[in-house]
């Protein structure tokens, strides 16, 4: 089944997605795994992935920063250091979504897979899910145009 979006002359051509509640705790700026991925494989070079973190929680200490980015396998598709979100207290521990999302053209017609992944900028700690909440990553093959 695809899904045309109206006037665009685009369709999903298919979605997946994969839950964790599980926890992560990273300590410094190099990003870790959250362990959260999917795998899609593209049906053309030409489509897109739209790729979603929705839900979920990021906790971090007063005076730093929390980030998160998705990597296609070894590729970090943000920022090298703050990532695709960033979020920082500069009065008061913090906790917020720590959605980000990213639209990709991998070019490939090979199993691709984008995983979630977090640090603390400014070298602090980060907590990915801290109060097991449930985080949800959604990849979307868009047809190119």
């Amino acid at each position: 089944m695809s899904v045309s979006l109206y006037g665009s002359g685009q369709t999903v051509l298919q979605v997946v997605s994969a839950t964790t509640t599980s926890q992560t705790v990273v300590s410094g700026a190099t990003f870790g795994s959250t362990g959260l991925s999917v795998s899609i494989t593209p049906q053309s070079t030409n489509s897109k992935i739209l790729v979603m973190l929705l839900g979920g929680q990021m906790s971090y200490n007063a005076g730093t920063q929390a980030s998160s980015t998705i990597y296609r396998g070894a590729t970090n598709l943000g920022n090298a250091t703050y990532g695709l979100s960033t979020q920082y207290s500069s009065g008061s521990n913090g906790q917020n979504p720590p959605g980000c999302g990213y639209l990709d053209s991998p070019s490939t017609t090979a199993s691709t897979t984008y995983t979630v992944y977090i640090n603390s900028p400014n070298g602090g700690t980060a907590y990915f899910n801290q109060n097991t909440t449930l985080a949800t990553l959604v990849a979307m093959e868009i047809s190119g145009s």
